[in-house]
């Protein structure tokens, strides 16, 4: 079989391993997992995860296991599997197998007794705060347990007495046998199994210990078959612990390899489960799939196209090294991919009226769809002579060279006339509360007539007769800034992360389906939605690009 072109540092190992035979007599294929904990919802990182395990199993015509590696009750729900399964079908990814680490519960706890009888494991009656006081530091060893020498026979009698629920929470733990003067602290004797009186989602209370990730993680992937376990930088440490783990299970070879790569980090992007669950538990968001949340969840309901997403990640690429993506690199994916494939239309969210004064009757004007793509073809707008257009494209006092509507000048309503602006009314506090304009009908959009007026500027406009009224929603980051990564995340949060405008838009808009994605003529790019029959207009991303490509 001729190997694939590497393209990355992960699938160079991989062409290295299969030069070498590595895998002869097991079929060749390669085998990966994306092994997430259903205790919250994705997000965006582990996109980037999804995309190197996906991708490698694609590329290599390999397969590749969904596991949920729930091995903490506590905190873990089928709310979460189905929220991960979702996402990733949402994603287009294909799994070929959905696995579960409790599936293992038996066969773990067989090999944790594989551990006793070969001398490398221990039960330790020593508390949760006497054990991290005699781990040690850094620079400093850690202090053996007093219960690290019992016999293999006493060892086993009372890891099974823990099993079978005779000691309360916290009175013992079964301790990996390693090296408590190791200089990776991880090697200290780490916790395999506790005890935890906790009613389990999926098996319920037939446990009442409960294996730790370090061990199950690693023995599932051995269990599972698992050829390379792809994982973030922050468990580079732990490989010497895993690889203890798998080495010792008694399970045929291949043993599984860790590779690790650097976990994606976004400018002014909150990407921890626990901190997430935070907003949602304290209402600082309205759920998991706030638009503003960067879960994938909340990315779909805001409209984020997953083609944008997996490009984003293949932009970022894959790496070693620790760093941070800016935000607005995220976002031109999504503009790029929105500006080729979505719909223009036209609202505006502060409304001014505008009357032409000399117009009568009404007409329907022809409207490019897209005008990237010209098979998307036009759609018809209605034109009644009175409009509104947003007041941010009108100025009293216009500053030099201003290219929007002012009174003496002229501008185009896009796809339709040039008018000037004559006269303005103006309210008490002598704001501009109409227009008062010419129109010139030469000036037609589209028509072969000469027209001696021009105009610098095009402008959005909303038929006053036929405009629907609309509520607009517009996204700040979560975060206020990239600048203080050590400060507690809730001094960060950024309280104007919604705003809601009202004002006017085409009709077109309420009458589409519901979830679909538009461009708001130079104002954004926004999600069609509906809220107790209301038309709301939901921002995916601005349309300004400040990404230098």
């Amino acid at each position: 079989m001729k190997l694939p072109e590497a393209t990355n540092f992960i699938e160079q190992i991989i062409n290295e391993e299969l030069e070498a035979g590595k895998f002869e007599g097991t079929g060749n294929e390669i085998h990966v997992r994306f092994p997430p904990e259903p205790n919250g919802y994705l997000h965006i990182g582990h996109i980037k995860a999804m995309c190197i395990n996906f991708g490698v199993k694609d590329k290599y015509r390999g397969t590749l296991n969904l596991r949920m590696d729930d091995t903490n009750p506590a905190k873990e729900d089928y709310e979460y599997v189905n929220s991960i399964v979702e996402a990733v079908k949402w994603l287009g990814f294909e799994y070929d197998k959905l696995v579960f680490a409790s599936d293992y519960y038996d066969k773990l706890y067989e090999i944790a007794e594989k551990y006793i009888l070969d001398g490398n494991a221990y039960v330790c009656d020593l508390s949760a705060e006497e054990i991290t006081a005699t781990r040690g530091t850094l620079t400093e060893a850690g202090t053996e347990s007093p219960y690290r020498n019992r016999s293999i026979e006493e060892n086993l009698k009372l890891f099974r007495e823990m099993k079978a629920g005779k000691y309360p929470d916290g009175a013992k733990v079964l301790r990996a046998k390693i090296d408590m003067s190791s200089p990776n602290v991880n090697m200290r004797d780490p916790i395999i199994y506790r005890i935890a009186h906790i009613h389990h989602y999926r098996t319920g209370d037939k446990w009442c210990i409960y294996p730790m990730y370090d061990f199950a993680h690693p023995v599932s992937d051995a269990i599972e078959g698992i050829t390379h376990s792809l994982c973030s930088l922050e468990f580079e440490n732990h490989r010497p612990l895993y690889n203890w783990f798998v080495e010792r299970s008694g399970l045929p070879a291949p043993l599984p390899r860790q590779i690790e790569f650097a976990r994606l980090n976004i400018t002014n992007m909150l990407m921890s489960k626990r901190y997430l669950k935070k907003l949602v538990d304290e209402k600082f968001v309205r759920g998991w799939d706030d638009p503003r949340m960067p879960t994938v969840m909340g990315l779909k309901n805001r409209g984020v196209p997953p083609e944008a997403l997996k490009k984003f990640c293949a932009d970022v690429g894959v790496a070693k090294a620790y760093s941070v993506v800016n935000q607005a690199q995220l976002d031109s994916c999504i503009r790029d991919n929105l500006n080729l494939n979505v719909e223009r239309a036209m609202a505006v969210i502060n409304p001014l009226k505008l009357t032409v004064t000399n117009y009568s009757g009404e007409e329907e004007l022809d409207f490019e769809k897209n005008p990237t793509n010209p098979e998307s073809g036009v759609r018809s707008v209605k034109f009644s002579g009175s409009v509104y257009i947003d007041r941010e494209d009108f100025s009293l006092n216009p500053p030099p060279k201003y290219k929007r509507l002012q009174k003496g000048g002229t501008v185009r309503l896009k796809g339709a006339y040039i008018v000037r602006c004559d006269d303005v009314i103006l309210d008490k506090d002598g704001n501009a509360e109409e227009l008062l304009c010419t129109y010139f009908p030469e000036s037609r959009s589209g028509s072969a007539l000469p027209c001696e007026v021009k105009a610098k500027g095009v402008v959005q406009w909303v038929d006053c007769k036929y405009g629907v009224d609309a509520e607009f929603r517009q996204y700040q980051p979560l975060l206020k800034d990239e600048e203080y990564p050590d400060q507690d995340y809730a001094e960060r949060l950024n309280s104007d992360s919604e705003k809601r405008y009202f004002g006017k838009a085409e009709p077109y808009l309420a009458e589409c389906a519901n979830a679909i994605p538009f461009q708001l003529m130079r104002t954004g790019y926004y999600k069609k939605c509906e809220e107790n029959g209301g038309l709301v207009l939901s921002e995916i991303v601005s349309l300004k690009d400040s990404f230098n490509k």
